[in-house]
């Protein structure tokens, strides 16, 4: 008989994606699990199984189309049938349109899904709201729209029809009973998101604030480029929406500071040339950014400040008792980080293997959404590529990032014996949130991680 294969949830806050490729063409046979289609979302490409085995009758979806949770992907003939019903053609797969108002994209950290789920839940004391968000919770749908499901599209808001209001349902039926416009209220939550709290303080004559993802200044509308010469158009890919967006939001919320250190890395490099021979058998490189990682987890949990997140609206700060560390890959689709969970808790072969095997996923797009949320705090390294120092930006809800670049020779003064001495010292730059974050307390922090570069055996004395 036949089956709807529909798109299944492929991630935690993914509503949606852009289907790459489809793998399968009516009348192939297919098998449980075998991939079907190729989706691209705001933090990788992923595959997606057939739930069932058969023959494709029909192909519901094409290349370059959206498609949401839930939309029917292929009409697949289970059974006997199978055969006879392959044999049937059937017209050509359906382009799908995408529709004229899509949701707003999925949040990129698990930490960012659960506390839209905290604005939603808190703050519900009007009675009609409380009514309004039991009756949605219940599956009872929002009138005038006949279905409760799917989730009905949210509208567009600013000036640009690429402009979205991010707000739970309950949100907005909290926002028509008090006859607020969410159009005109400035989200307090992750990306910009709008809680019942939001919308109740702007109904009390709250202070404006800026609008989710904007700036400070809105920039200018663009010149015609074409009249100084030729241009071309391309859409960016959903991962570089999401770096502009999350970017955006990070620069207009995070006061960030930047601290510079140097380390003399002549003892650490000369470990890692002494050991890559035990990691490589381990079949893992052991690579600068595999030590520092195993270094950084250390200071996270000797300064714990730097492993937290604030609440901001609750007025709590949020220590982690776990240290699971992102690493930035450079691809060219462009930066993703992939979390290495428990970092203090492996070793460096472990890490050495752990990073290896989880950046070439990166790479090959083959990276699942779950290994890119849930971080703490993010480990840049640019030194394989060059460049004496950079500024990295804080992407909250983490509180700092460490961007490392390339170690050069250089002189060091030495006091013992008068002279200077050729080292190799390796920059450093932790960016912070100042909100959380001292400049004392960054300047130890990264005076620390300094330390233990220098003398490896401080994270043994100290853990």
């Amino acid at each position: 008989m036949p089956t709807e294969l529909k798109l299944p949830e492929v991630g935690e806050g993914i509503e949606s994606g852009t289907v790459v490729a489809v793998l399968v063409k009516e009348g192939d046979r297919i098998e449980v699990d075998q991939p079907v289609l190729e989706l691209e979302t705001d933090k990788a490409v992923v595959e997606v199984p057939a739930a069932v085995a058969g023959v494709v009758k029909k192909v519901h979806v094409a290349a370059n189309a959206e498609a949401r949770i839930g939309q029917v992907m292929l009409t697949v003939e289970e059974g006997a049938e199978a055969t006879e019903a392959a044999g049937e053609p059937e017209p050509a797969p359906a382009k799908i349109e995408p529709e004229a108002e899509p949701e707003p994209e999925a949040e990129p950290a698990s930490d960012a899904a659960a506390a839209a789920k905290a604005e939603d839940a808190q703050g519900e004391e009007a009675p009609k709201a409380e009514e309004a968000a039991k009756a949605e919770d219940a599956g009872e749908p929002e009138a005038p729209t006949p279905e409760p499901s799917p989730p009905a599209p949210s509208a567009p808001v600013g000036d640009g029809p690429a402009r979205l209001i991010p707000a739970a349902p309950s949100v907005r039926r909290l926002a028509r009973e008090l006859g607020v416009d969410l159009r005109d209220v400035a989200g307090s939550g992750q990306l910009g998101r709008i809680s019942a709290e939001d919308v109740r303080r702007y109904a009390q004559g709250g202070a404006a604030a800026l609008r989710p993802g904007a700036m400070a200044i809105e920039p200018a509308p663009l010149p015609d480029f074409s009249r100084w010469g030729e241009t071309e158009r391309v859409p960016m890919s959903k991962i570089r929406q999401v770096t502009v967006r999350t970017m955006t939001q990070a620069w207009a919320t995070v006061p960030m500071v930047t601290h510079f250190d140097e380390a003399d890395a002549t003892h650490f490099e000369a470990l890692r040339q002494r050991f890559k021979k035990v990691v490589e058998q381990a079949g893992a490189k052991l690579t600068p950014t595999a030590m520092l990682l195993k270094v950084v987890a250390g200071a996270l949990r000797r300064f714990p400040a730097f492993n937290a997140s604030l609440d901001v609206e609750k007025q709590e700060i949020v220590y982690k008792k776990y240290v699971h560390l992102g690493t930035a890959v450079d691809t060219e689709h462009g930066l993703l980080v992939p979390v290495i969970r428990d970092a203090d808790r492996k070793s460096v072969v472990e890490l050495a293997v752990e990073l290896g095997e989880i950046a070439e996923k990166a790479r090959r797009r083959k990276i699942a959404p779950d290994d890119m949320i849930g971080g703490n705090f993010i480990v840049s390294n640019l030194g394989g590529i060059g460049g004496t120092g950079f500024t990295p930006i804080v992407t909250p809800p983490d509180v700092a990032i460490l961007g490392v670049s390339r170690g050069t020779m250089k002189p060091v003064w030495n006091a013992e014996r008068g002279e200077f001495e050729p080292r190799l010292m390796m920059p450093l730059a932790l960016s912070y949130d100042h909100r959380l974050i001292d400049g004392a307390s960054a300047a130890r922090f990264l005076r620390w991680v300094c330390q233990a570069v220098e003398e490896p055996f401080l994270l043994t004395l100290e853990g």
